[in-house]
């Protein structure tokens, strides 16, 4: 007799194991990898609009702006010696950067006399208040003249090219360093540091509203053969942000009326977008879009302190008829 066949046992379904566990956490990786890289694509293209309408690199801009403003900050309210050591240096840097540019556009033939004048006319400035500033750019002026004069010696130069390279050795002079005295001539004065202090914090409010009211709204150019990106939508946030920066640091730091404090705000809002103006058209007439690149996402330290320069002036008479 044939013994019947064994019965199929029913073989019970594999638990799952070690490298089945492994594998589901590995998808499980993989899909979170997916989404982090899918979230930074999408953050990269935000951030390149947001560049290219900008014009620049935000993120840069904010951090180099950010370790600007501390240094200021630092110097202004510890010792009121390293301020003057702070803006001689960014004198020096920006009167180097200008001079360059001007020298590689053939308008300058030589930029040293000018960045040596510059350090030495903002501590004279300091110590010897607006007179000394006034004397310091009298005998700037002279000394310019007298260098050029002397390079016939070297060069023979034309005394068409002579003129001309004086007077734009004297703009140089009178746009930078002569403006900027006014800021360590304040800071010089009894109560001058907090003075200098609301006046920058007001000159970055009229920047900053001016910056982001025409980034989300400029539609209307204001001065489009000088600066395209300008706009009047801009220059009403910056007024906003001026009008209210004013009166909180006018009245709560600097106890001046309401109608003061607001007048404070509309003068260095005049200024400070003349500054940028007057800038915008320095590089539209040498066809440049920074005077430098030295500082990231800003281009040149003149590029960042060009509102501020006509605003200390501002500021100097402010003082004078408030202080």
């Amino acid at each position: 007799m044939s013994t019947p066949p064994k019965s199929r046992q029913k073989q019970p379904a594999p638990t799952p194991g070690l490298f089945s566990q492994g594998g589901a956490a590995a998808e499980a990786l993989e899909h979170i990898e997916a989404a982090v890289h899918d979230f930074e694509e999408q953050v990269r293209d935000v951030n390149a609009r947001i560049d290219q309408k900008a014009g620049r690199p935000l993120w840069q801009a904010i951090v180099a702006g950010l370790l600007l403003g501390g240094v200021f900050l630092g110097s202004l309210l510890w010792l009121v010696e390293l301020f003057v050591v702070f803006v001689t240096a960014l004198v020096v840097v920006a009167v180097f950067e200008l001079a360059t540019a001007l020298r590689t556009k053939g308008r300058l033939r030589s930029r040293w006399p000018l960045v040596g004048l510059s350090g030495a006319m903002v501590p004279l400035a300091f110590y010897f208040g607006p007179e000394g500033q006034l004397w310091a750019f009298l005998g700037a002026i002279a000394l310019v003249a007298i260098i050029r004069a002397l390079r016939p010696l070297f060069d023979q130069p034309s005394l068409e090219s002579t003129l001309p390279d004086i007077g734009v050795a004297i703009m140089v002079l009178g746009y930078v360093p002569f403006l900027a005295g006014f800021a360590v001539a304040i800071a010089a004065l009894p109560g001058g540091q907090l003075w200098v202090l609301a006046g920058v914090v007001i000159v970055v409010a009229v920047d900053t509203g001016a910056y982001v009211t025409g980034l989300s709204f400029g539609r209307t150019p204001m001065a489009p053969k000088i600066s395209p990106k300008k706009t009047w939508e801009g220059f009403a946030g910056s007024l906003i942000a001026a009008l209210i920066a004013g009166s909180l640091l006018g009245t709560l730091m600097l106890a001046l009326p309401l109608w003061v404090s607001l007048l404070l705000g509309a003068v260095l809002v005049g200024s400070a977008t003349l500054g940028d103006l007057v800038e915008s058209l320095i590089k539209r007439d040498l066809e440049i879009k920074d005077i430098s690149s030295w500082l990231p996402g800003h281009g040149g330290f003149l590029d960042r302190v060009d509102s501020m320069l006509p605003s200390m002036a501002m500021l100097y008479v402010m003082v004078q008829i408030f202080g």
